[in-house]
Parts: structure tokens; sequence; C-alpha cells
């Protein structure tokens, strides 16, 4: 009987978990997961008439344990129990009646002592009633247990039958003729599914034999050397390469390995990897089909300041083709367009000129693009919101591709050439004096924010502000193909003669910008808290280079905007002392005398200044 009441703890036991198993399954991570949503509702049925089954299982126990287990236990620990220590309280009290007859049976003839002799009369007297008492309590115990014996199983095994009877009756009411159908749903689906099993075995088998009717020729690795079908718009290639691998002064060795390309960069996962390396940047580089003493389809990829880099070799025309064509459009950072398909088309003619084999390397020519168009400077061309095109221009016409992009204001912390100020004495320790910059003190204008440099690139014009959103997207998408992620930050200080970017720790001057050489600027249309601005500067070769510088601000961009329109502004009428006081008399002024810019406007919520406040300056 303990068994079977364990056995039926152990099936509830396993219906539980049974249930939580079946509710898992969806959890469960198949490398081909298709069509499981119905698999995985039924299964959620099954698990709901599991539970039910569960709390049918739990009855049973718990009245198998009240019913069957506890009499028997009953009957074994009290009637056995108690007949066992009677028969032994009986036997000690014949122990002691019989001591008390030997000394009774002892005593003498003489009546000289009387006293010990009634001592012992009476200690006969309470032994005989002891032992009466007990035999007639081990006596009836003996025949109540002729009774109890009788009934000590049936009770039992009549509890075990009324459990198992109600445990049946349940289950029947719970599968019932709604349950009979769904079961029967169940076994349909299972027969659709096998047959759908047998219609996708005998389309493998199909396609087995059209593999083994096949020429031959289909498996050669180079079958189609004639007209080979080449994709010249790839972004991405992947596939086996043999590497060159030099092994002495003349000697090498070459060794096959898988090779992918990811962003800009040309990975290599060994045989039994578990993850690829970088083996060569492609940003920048060239690459074209060489000739190998000993080896066909072989191309080099060489690195922009033009120093030759790795060989490798593709196992036909066709891969050889494709994998040049891939790193061409990769080089010039084509992944980084919005629609790199398309671009790859327009530069398809380009791609191919790389197929050619040739026997030895040209560094590769940079080719500068300055932008030859002198933007005016009148300030219609200087407002923060620019005046609606009819076209917006590609890509190409604004950057140069494969443009590098400096992500750091890596300058040492000294003086900064200043085109304009000649003769200035510098400091060689790296840092500035309080009064390198003496004219931020007369200026009309002093508006400080903090920001983090993001980066910066040359461009091609400044005549749109495209060009800064241009410069913002490549900036941001190469930072986050690089896994840039660390900024420097700074406080750009306007004035109405310069920008100047200090150092928020040693309050040193990291760049200078004369604002007259500021031609464009603009905060992103929905990230509000970028901005950028192009600088026109003169070059020592007589031409001017134009640079876009891209930040990241604590504040709206449009703040920045606003206090570069107004320093520009404010350059335009000091010829004029009263335009110049007509533009500051439209600057609202503070109660100490100061003006109030555009950050400095109360918040409409609270009246309260905004958080990003700037400085301000006095008039």
């Amino acid at each position: 009987m303990q068994r079977v009441y364990g056995a039926q703890n152990e099936m509830c036991l396993a219906t539980q978990q049974l249930s939580k198993q079946l509710l898992a399954y969806e959890k469960q991570n198949f490398a081909l997961g298709k069509g499981d949503e119905e698999v995985i509702s039924t299964l959620h049925y099954f698990s709901k008439v599991v539970d039910e089954l569960n709390v049918l299982h739990t009855e049973l126990a718990k009245q198998l344990a009240d019913t069957m287990v506890l009499p028997i236990i009953q009957f074994r620990e009290k009637d056995l129990t108690e007949v066992s220590t009677l028969k032994d309280l009986f036997g000690l009290a014949s122990s002691e009646h019989d001591l008390s007859m030997a000394k009774y049976s002892r005593l003498p003839k003489k009546k000289e002592n009387e006293k010990v002799k009634a001592e012992i009369v009476k200690e006969v007297a309470a032994a005989r009633r002891k032992q009466h008492l007990s035999s007639l309590q081990y006596y009836c115990a003996l025949n109540a247990l002729q009774y109890r014996k009788r009934v000590a199983m049936m009770e039992p095994m009549l509890g075990f039958a009324h459990g198992q009877i109600n445990f049946f009756k349940k289950g029947a009411e719970m599968f019932s003729q709604s349950m009979d159908g769904f079961l029967s749903s169940v076994a349909d689906m299972v027969q659709s599914i096998q047959v759908e099993l047998e219609v996708e075995a005998e389309k493998m088998r199909a396609s087995q034999q059209e593999l083994l009717s096949l020429d031959e020729a289909v498996y050669t690795p180079d079958f189609d050397v004639a007209a080979p079908q080449v994709n010249r718009n790839l972004i991405q290639k992947a596939g086996y390469l043999n590497l060159r691998n030099k092994t002495g002064l003349v000697s090498t060795t070459w060794e096959r390995l898988y090779f992918f390309t990811q962003g800009g960069n040309l990975m290599c996962q060994p045989r039994g990897a578990v993850a690829g390396g970088l083996i060569q940047d492609l940003d920048n580089c060239s690459v074209m089909a060489v000739d190998c003493e000993d080896r066909r389809y072989c191309f080099q990829i060489t690195t922009p300041n033009g120093k030759a880099g790795i060989i490798l070799q593709a196992e036909s025309r066709k891969e050889n083709e494709e994998w040049i064509c891939a790193i061409n459009n990769i080089s010039r950072q084509i992944y980084l367009t919005d629609n790199p398909e398309a671009v790859a088309i327009k530069l398809n003619q380009t791609a191919l000129q790389a197929v050619t084999p040739i026997t030895s390397f040209a560094k590769k020519q940079e080719s500068p693009c300055p932008s030859q168009n002198v933007k005016s400077s009148e300030m219609e061309n200087d407002k923060i919101v620019p005046k609606a095109t009819v076209t917006i221009p590609e890509a190409e016409q604004l950057i140069a591709p494969g443009t590098p992009i400096q992500f750091d204001i890596v300058l040492p912390a000294t003086e900064f050439l200043d085109q304009n100020r000649g003769g200035r004495r510098t400091n060689p320790f790296g840092e500035t004096e309080d009064a390198t910059f003496p004219e931020a003190e007369d200026s009309l204008l002093q508006q400080m924010f903090i920001v983090r440099f993001l980066g910066s690139m040359a461009v091609k014009t400044d005549n749109t502000t495209e060009v800064i959103y241009e410069a913002m997207r490549q900036v941001l998408a190469a930072r986050a193909i690089h896994n840039i992620f660390r900024m420097t930050e700074s406080h750009l200080m306007v004035t109405s003669q310069t920008l100047r970017l200090i150092d928020p720790q040693t309050q040193v001057t990291r760049a200078n910008f004369e604002l007259t050489s500021v031609t464009q600027f603009a905060a992103h249309q929905e990230n509000k808290r970028l901005v950028g601005f192009v600088v026109r500067l003169p070059e020592s070769t007589g031409g001017e280079s134009l640079s876009t510088y891209v930040f990241e601000s604590n504040s709206e961009g449009e703040k920045i905007c606003y206090a570069i329109n107004l320093g520009k502004e404010i350059i335009e009428v000091q010829k004029d002392p009263e335009a110049l006081a007509q533009l500051m008399l439209s600057v609202p002024l503070t109660n100490d005398g100061k003006y109030v810019l555009l950050n400095d406007q109360p918040d409409d919520n609270d009246g309260s200044p905004s958080e990003n406040r700037g400085a301000e300056s006095e008039a």
C-alpha cells in the first residue's frame, strides 16, 4: 500500500512537470522554426488538460492517504502495539507475584515475628491484584484483536476502490464529447503533417536524382570561364580564398581560409574558429588583379598610402572579378550611402578597370577636391533656415567619396595658427595666456555652449546646408561602423569675432575660427542637438579649403546657430553705428545690463530660465 501511494504521488509530480514542459516548448530554439504556431497552440491546450488530470491525481493521492494508508498504519501502530505492551505488563506483574509468593513460602513456623509476616501477606495480595488486572486487560485486548484483524485489511482496500472509482468517474466527465472532438482534430492535423512530409521527401528525392543526372562540368570550379555571369554591384562578399604567406626571402606558402566583408573591413575566419578577425581595412584602399608566377586568379589589396598589402587567390574567374568589384565598391565607402546598390551601379564602369591584370603597382594618387566656387559673404547665405532649393545635390557633389574623417581634435593644446594675426608670441608649454584673445573682452557678444566634437571632414562646396547634413550622416555612420564612442567635450564660445573651442579642464583654447570664415551653419532637422558649420580657410598653395565640423550640444543646435547668426550680423553692422544700435535694441536686455540670447529666453512652463543657459554678455 505504501508503494501504491508513492506511485500515485510520483504520478502527480510527473503530470505537473509535463504540463510545464509543454508550455516551455515555444521557447525552444529550433534552427528550422516553420509552421510551429499550430503545434504551440495545441500543446498549450494539452498542457491545460494535463493540469486538470494533475488535479484528479492529486485528489486520488489524498484519498488514498486518508482511506487506505492511514487505517492500516493505525492498526499496525495502535492495536498491535497495544497488545504487545499489555503482554509485557502482564509478564512483569506475573514476575512480581512469583517473587512475593517465594517470600511468603519461606515464612517460619514461629510466632515471634508477626509484623514481618503481615507485611509479606499484604505484598502478596497487592501482587495478585496487579497480576489479575493486567491479565484482564491483556485478555480483553486479545479478544478485541480477533475482531479488528478481520476488518484491518477491508477498510484500506475499500478506500482504495472508492478512490479509483471516483478518479475514473471524474476523468470520464472531463474527457467528454468535446475532448473527443479535439483529439480527433489533432489526429487529423498529425496525419496532414505526415502527408506533407511525404511530399517534401519525394521532392528531395527528385532533387537528388536531378543532381545525379547533371553533367560533371557543373561542379568544376571554372566551368563558365568563357562568359562568366559576374555581379559587379556587390557591396559585401564572402567565400573561401587562398592567402599568400611569405616563409622566407623568396619562398611563399598558400593557405585556404574563409574570408568575408563586414562594413569597411575584410575579415578572416580560420577553420574551426568561432569568430572572424580583422585582416585589412578596405576604406580608401585599392585592389586590382595581378599575375603570380604559379597561381591564377590572384588579386592584391593596396593600402591608401600605396603600400602593397595582401595577395589573395580566388578559385575561378567569376569569383576573382566579383571580389575585386566588391572591394572596389567598399573602398569608396559606398556601404555608408542610403542606397548603396544604386551608387555601385553608377560606379560600375570604374570597378571594371580594376579587373585587368597588371604586374606592378603604382602608388595611389590623391585627388584633392577643393571647392572652386568662392562663396559670397552676403548675409542672405548665412540664415539659420536655408532657402528651399529645386533639387537636392547628390552626395558625390557635396563630399568626395573616400574623404577621411577626423574623429578628434588631435592637435596639441598650443597656439593655433591665426592667419589674420601675425607676430603673436607663443607659449612653449602648450597653454594660452589669459590675454591670448583680447578681442573677446571687448566683444559685443559672448555666448558659451557645452558641446562634444563628433568629427570633421573636407567638403566640396558650401553653397547649401545639405553639405552639413551629409557630413553629419557620414560622421555618425563611420562612428557606428568603427565602434568609436569616445567624444571630446569642450566649451564652444561664440563671440562677435570668433568661434573658440576651449578645454573645460585647463581652459586652453583647442581651436579658433574667425567668424568671417564660417560660411554655412545649420542644426540637424530631426536630432536637434546636432549642429555643424562649414569653414573656408586659405591654403599655402594659394587656394582655399572647405571643412565641415560636426558637434553634439547639450542644448538645442538652433541656439548655437542663432548665436553665430547674431555674431555675423554684428560684424556686418559694426561699420554703421546706427544699424548696430538698432540691432542691440532688438535683443532683450536684463536688469543688470546684459543681453539675453535665444537660449536665455524664459521657459514656457514656469517662466524660469532654461536649463542650458549660456554666458551672458555686457553691452
